[in-house]
């Protein structure tokens, strides 16, 4: 059977108040039995990967792969439109 949480023991499990919770359980996943909220595990592990951050800089970031293709972006050459009332014939 599948373990059911309320909002005190998810707030515990997730390391956060259980005020947040409540502010964001729009935007979080959860069921509700009548007016009873609860979490299975499944969805705290989503609410954990959705809110999960790994660093981009410093020494706890991911090493970069160099990118392997050298050609230029393919929109690189496209240019914006003159402004309103300029003519083609003095864009270059």
């Amino acid at each position: 059977m599948t373990r059911r949480l309320r909002y005190p023991d998810a707030a515990e499990v997730l390391g956060v108040e259980e005020s947040w919770l409540r502010r964001h359980i729009k935007q979080l996943p959860h069921s509700k039995l009548g007016r009873v909220v609860y979490f299975t595990d499944a969805d705290l592990e989503r609410i954990d990967a959705t809110f999960h951050h790994e660093p981009t800089t410093g020494p706890l970031a991911a090493a970069r792969t160099p990118s392997t293709t050298a050609a230029p972006h393919p929109l690189a050459s496209l240019r914006p439109l003159p402004r309103r009332g300029k003519t083609l014939a003095n864009v270059s």
